[in-house]
C-alpha cells in the first residue's frame, strides 16, 4: 500500500495549493472527496459480492453433503425392508394352517343418551348473578305460586 504519512500530506497540501490557488481548492478538494466515497463504496460493494458468492458456494456444499446423507439412510432404509420382508417370509413360510385366522369379536356398547342435567347446569352458575339475572333457584309447586301471587282480599278494598 502507499505509506503516507503527516509529512507526506502536508507536502501534497502544499503542492496543491500552490498548483490550484486558494480560491478553487475548496471546490477540489470537494470533489476528490466525493470520488474517494465513491471509490469505497464501490470497494465495499465489491467486497460484499465477493463474500456472498463464497457463503453460496459454501451453501451449495452443504446442500450436497445433506443430498448425499438423505440417499444414504434411503438406501440403508429399503435394504433393511428388504431383508426384513425375506425373513418374514422365511419365516411365515410353514405357518399355514387349515383354519384361517378370525378376530376374536369385540363387544359393541349400546348407546346411552347422555341426558342434559340441568340441575347440575344451573348449579355451576353462581347465585349473586342467578339473583341479578333474575333466576328462580327455588321451585315453588303450582299451589304455593296461586297462594303467593293471589291479591289479598283485604287489598283490594273490598270488606
Amino acid at each position: 500500500m502507499i505509506d503516507l504519512g503527516i509529512s507526506k500530506m502536508a507536502l501534497i497540501g502544499v503542492v496543491a495549493l500552490v498548483v490550484i490557488g486558494p480560491e478553487k481548492l475548496p471546490r477540489v478538494a470537494r470533489t476528490v472527496g466525493a470520488l474517494l466515497g465513491k471509490a469505497q463504496r464501490y470497494v465495499a460493494d465489491v467486497k460484499a459480492e465477493v463474500n456472498r458468492s463464497i457463503d453460496l458456494e459454501e451453501l451449495r456444499k452443504m446442500k450436497d453433503n445433506v443430498e448425499t446423507a438423505a440417499r444414504d439412510v434411503e438406501s440403508t432404509v429399503q435394504t433393511a425392508t428388504t431383508d426384513f420382508e425375506k425373513d418374514w417370509a422365511a419365516t411365515t413360510a410353514g405357518l399355514e394352517s387349515s383354519t384361517p385366522y378370525e378376530p376374536l369379536p369385540t363387544p359393541v356398547p349400546e348407546y346411552k343418551n347422555p341426558g342434559k342435567n340441568w340441575r347440575l347446569k344451573r348449579g355451576a352458575t353462581p347465585n349473586w348473578y342467578k339473583a341479578r339475572q333474575g333466576v328462580r333457584t327455588r321451585a315453588l309447586s303450582g299451589a304455593a305460586r296461586v297462594a303467593r301471587f293471589r291479591p289479598r282480599s283485604g287489598a283490594s278494598g273490598q270488606p
